[in-house]
């Protein structure tokens, strides 16, 4: 797989974050990894969790040219993070390949924004749950891992462009573990993107986010720990907490409970958690919150 064309549309990315942002305790204030350039009027695609909250941005070019940017747009829904140059990047589009297709087997290469490469192949595609409230029907996965994966550009045997990588974890196989990489498939995208484009975020009501960060231990949802002032943390919950009911519906598996929490209503509802905490039960309201409204704001240009 030739990686000399492709390489000139990747850029390395780094963004400054305010400290008193929400995300700087867990995320840092100095963020960097990589993005692809989607579109030649200097449109680049990253992982979100680099731009979040970002208040300034820049990318450095393969020969070393720095562009100021500026961050359009995060969705929280599919982990996808726009950004626009605000000078002349003069660089190539990739193009958008149909990550729907992709299919186990498949070779691939995942590219960061220096032109490092690792050539593997896609080793799963299935369901991806993150402690964050976060969920993929469908992530991809790959081995090796890039050492470099934020950012990254996941291309097929053509040169198209797969999905963006996301996390470096690890695959059992026997009595083994192996690195590999998580990518969010870029077809996840297609729906939303020109509300990000146009209006810097998806036209869908809000879903209900308490923050909490949880853990599937043998079927059940255990909480990690809770956000400082965010709807579990003034409820009540705990670290340690195990969560079983929400209303009526009992929770099996951390899927499972968010697709229940985003299925009970938008942004604001209150919930009824059933926790059980040092072997006894307690119930316990939520008020949702959406989850961007504890974000600071990209302004929009």
């Amino acid at each position: 797989m030739p990686i000399s064309p492709i390489r000139h549309s990747l850029v390395s990315l780094s963004a400054s974050v305010p400290d008193d942002a929400f995300t700087a305790p867990t995320l840092g204030t100095d963020r960097e990894g990589s993005g692809v350039v989607i579109s030649e009027n200097g449109l680049v695609l990253t992982i979100g969790y680099l731009i979040t909250e970002a208040d300034e941005v820049w990318l450095t070019r393969h020969d070393g040219r720095v562009v100021a940017a500026h961050p359009l747009a995060y969705d929280q829904e599919t982990g996808f993070g726009l950004v626009q140059a605000l000078g002349d990047m003069d660089l190539p589009a990739l193009f958008f390949g149909d990550s729907k297709a992709a299919r186990t087997g498949d070779p691939i290469m995942l590219i960061d924004g220096q032109g490092r490469s690792v050539e593997g192949k896609i080793v799963a595609r299935q369901e991806f749950a993150g402690y964050w409230e976060y969920l993929l029907d469908e992530a991809i996965f790959i081995a090796p891992a890039h050492p470099s994966w934020g950012g990254a550009a996941l291309v097929d045997a053509q040169g198209t462009l797969l999905g963006i990588g996301s996390l470096r974890l690890q695959m059992a196989s026997g009595n083994e573990l192996s690195d590999i990489n998580m990518v969010v498939p870029i077809d996840i995208i297609e729906p939303i993107f020109d509300d990000l484009v146009q209006r810097g975020a998806a036209q869908k009501p809000p879903r209900p986010w308490l923050g909490s960060f949880c853990a599937e231990q043998n079927g059940k949802v255990v909480v990690m720990s809770v956000a400082a002032d965010g709807p579990a943390d003034k409820a009540g919950v705990k670290a340690g907490d195990i969560i079983s009911d929400i209303g009526d519906r009992e929770v099996r598996g951390l899927a499972d409970f968010y697709r229940t929490l985003w299925s009970s209503g938008p942004a604001g509802v209150e919930l009824t958690l059933r926790v059980v905490r040092d072997g006894r039960e307690a119930w316990l309201r939520v008020k949702s919150v959406d989850r961007a409204a504890m974000l600071k704001k990209p302004q929009m240009q």
